[in-house]
């Protein structure tokens, strides 16, 4: 299993190129869409968006391993609600990554006896659970820090600077409101770690989203926010220091 996983984790970093050409390449279909001069760039671009998602597939033939591996790390956590929230999206993300498997010997010709749709929709409500679970991590981290924030005594008072140097925001924003948002982002400034995850997964929920008939956007829109998501997952490969922990 040990070999798997290394495997796996070496794999992210062209997973991650991969997505982020696939997804630029399903935004700028899409902004080219109209225009008739550019009908042959369009059909090479589908061509290298249909590559970039056979190629993925691949990559993440063995991440079902990976994500039991993150769930047996995640639920030995002594905080109730992050070992919760990790180890349910760790599992959702496992069972995701099964049926993309089961997807891919389909689409391969391995498989042929089973229904595409059915498993393509389970794919994406496991993707979807997985993407809510982690936002609820992220909502419970912001809400640590932000209590941690207040507790500093050299931040109330940064705080009360703010509020007497800009008493005309009272005149537009509730004051209440202003201090709630100078908290938020000071937070997130402090731990830039926890905005990029957020960001992220805020970003890839608009693909389920849309798959599933929930909130219907259109292509462009979901090759936008799978561009950024994917931008930022490259960013914390690089960075590891805005990776967010656990």
């Amino acid at each position: 299993m040990d070999a798997v996983v290394k495997f796996t984790n070496q794999s992210q970093g062209r997973d991650r190129i991969f997505r982020a050409t696939q997804y630029a390449c399903a935004l700028s279909i899409y902004l080219l869409r109209n225009n008739p001069e550019k009908k042959d760039l369009v059909a090479k671009l589908k061509g290298l968006e249909a590559s970039m998602s056979a190629g993925r597939k691949l990559f993440r033939l063995g991440n079902t391993v990976n994500s039991i591996e993150a769930a047996q790390r995640t639920v030995r956590l002594s905080d109730r609600v992050l070992r919760l929230c990790l180890t349910a999206a760790n599992f959702s993300r496992a069972f995701y990554f099964i049926c993309d498997n089961v997807l891919w010997a389909r689409n391969v010709g391995l498989i042929r006896e089973i229904d595409k749709e059915r498993w393509s929709l389970n794919s994406s409500r496991f993707y979807f659970l997985s993407l809510v679970l982690n936002l609820t991590r992220d909502v419970y981290a912001i809400g640590q820090l932000m209590v941690q924030r207040l507790r500093d005594k050299h931040f109330r008072q940064k705080l009360d600077r703010h509020l007497q140097e800009n008493p005309e925001v009272a005149d537009v924003v509730v004051p209440q409101l202003d201090a709630f948002l100078f908290l938020l982002l000071d937070s997130l400034r402090s731990h830039p770690e926890v905005g990029a995850d957020t960001l992220k997964n805020l970003c890839d929920l608009f693909i389920p989203l849309d798959r599933l008939g929930i909130y219907q956007t259109n292509a462009g829109v979901v090759g936008f926010c799978g561009l950024i998501s994917s931008l930022i997952g490259i960013l914390t490969l690089v960075q590891p220091q805005l990776r967010i922990k656990p």
